[in-house]
């Protein structure tokens, strides 16, 4: 009965058909964007240009923004909702607006980087020419999530959300700028992202379609739904498979560069002597680094390099530039670096000196609920030794042989004399008060009156 009910909790908290939209509302919102036509080429043209520019001047808020107002996702939603239903007349519709979409993007694109002036190729531009397999994964999560927000009853902002991660408009860009400036291998390497993107949020909507048990529009045979299956795998596979390929290489580079700059941090650690720069060439196999200070001679160079060879980098070169040397350092590279240090440091620097504040806040924080307490103790105490005048209330340290702990200290200063009974029910009340253990009360009486002396005889 247990498991019956935790089930049934479970299906009803993670159930796709609880606030579901009707078919016939689903089918109408895909159907809708499909189409490019009105005023949606002229949207499409505008984001394009806007998405241009802001990779132009390697602004990513600008590319962002493009890409919230981009209207690629409908064509490939319809694509994706006609396969799942089987409605291939739907599927040949979205295709065809996607490509006149896809050309209108080159063309405009390619318009824009025809004319600018700017033509250096900024970080943005080069972040959309090597796709991998991460961008195959956020193609397909990205298409999951935009087909369960775009069949729920209200709309929500999951369907633009969808279309900055998966960053439709950058890429169609990029191929833009490959066509205008002749650089094919920019266009290839966008045109594959953004086939990637296509092909994976086409199969996320598919999934989803299938999930929430649609309908097929027409009665399909066995044979044709084991060929639709079979070309989907192909398609899947045939777009995925490279990108596959490029994330082992990135992965595998990343892991020799990081591996050569550890070694460089390691190893080279001489007297009176500073790295300036470490630069590593992944394809090369070569490792550059530049020194400042003292030389090094060359056998202990050398002995550097053959550690490199047993340190799993076989087959590194490595080269070594020296100020004491003619070679020429790079100053450009030296100035990175110096900057590069500083600003850590300088990061360092500030990290330290905000947790030494912290510490002071506390520290100051700490002893004004220490004043306050000691006045509210005051009182307190007061009332229940009337004959008490001046409290001192104050934080100590009890040490003893083998430790050292904090201690409240409680000084009392009484008119009257105060029995033992009076303080031992005084310390525990303190204790549970505070919270503090030990508590160090001291009371200081009144001495005791002198002897009168006798009266003299006369």
């Amino acid at each position: 009965m247990h498991f019956y009910w935790l089930s049934e909790s479970f299906r009803a908290r993670f159930s796709l058909m609880t606030d579901k939209a009707s078919n016939a509302e689903i089918e109408r919102r895909i159907r809708d964007g499909v189409e490019l036509r009105g005023a949606t080429p002229w949207i499409l043209m505008f984001a394009i240009l806007v998405a241009s520019i802001g990779l132009n001047v390697n602004s990513t808020a600008v590319i962002i923004g493009a890409m919230l107002i981009s209207p690629l996702m409908g064509p490939i939603m319809g694509v994706g909702h006609g396969v799942a239903v089987y409605d291939f007349a739907l599927v040949r519709r979205s295709f065809w607006n996607l490509a006149i979409a896809t050309l209108i993007s080159l063309t405009v694109s390619s318009l824009y980087f025809l004319v600018t002036p700017l033509s250096d190729a900024q970080s943005e531009l080069l972040a959309r020419t090597s796709p991998t397999l991460w961008d195959v994964l956020i193609a397909l999560f990205g298409g999951l999530a935009g087909i369960v927000g775009a069949t729920r009853e209200e709309r929500s902002h999951v369907v633009p959300g969808v279309a900055i991660a998966t960053a439709l408009m950058p890429p169609l860009c990029t191929a833009g700028y490959g066509l205008a400036t002749g650089q094919w291998a920019y266009f290839g390497g966008a045109f594959y992202l953004y086939a990637i993107n296509c092909v994976f949020i086409g199969v996320a909507t598919i999934l989803g379609i299938r999930a929430l048990r649609f309908p097929y529009h027409n009665f399909v045979e066995k044979g044709m739904e084991r060929r639709v299956r079979l070309v989907l795998l192909v398609v899947a596979a045939a777009t995925s498979l490279p990108a596959a390929y490029l994330g082992a290489n990135l992965v595998r580079d990343q892991l020799y560069k990081g591996r050569a700059l550890e070694f460089v941090r390691r190893e080279f650690v001489f007297p009176n002597v500073y790295v300036a720069s470490a630069k590593v060439d992944v394809h090369a196999r070569r490792v550059e680094v530049s020194l400042i200070g003292d030389p090094v001679d060359r056998a202990r160079l050398d002995e550097v390099e053959a550690r490199m060879q047993r340190d799993g980098m076989e087959g590194t070169q490595l080269a070594v530039h020296q100020a004491s040397e003619n070679d020429k350092l790079d100053v450009t590279a030296l100035r990175t670096s110096l900057l590069g240090d500083l600003y850590r440091d300088s990061r360092e620097a500030l990290r330290q000196k905000d947790a030494e504040l912290e510490q002071l806040r506390k520290e100051l924080a700490q002893r004004d609920g220490m004043r306050n307490m000691a006045d509210d103790l005051a009182q307190e105490i007061r009332a229940q030794v009337p004959s008490a005048g001046v409290v001192v209330v104050a934080e100590g340290l009890r040490k003893d042989r083998d430790s050292t702990k904090p201690a409240l200290v409680v000084h009392i200063a009484s008119s009257a004399p105060v029995d033992d009974e009076s303080r031992t029910r005084l310390r525990a009340w303190l204790q549970v008060r505070t919270k503090a253990d030990p508590v160090l009360l001291q009371v200081e009486e009144p001495p005791p009156p002198p002897p009168q002396r006798g009266q003299k005889k006369r």
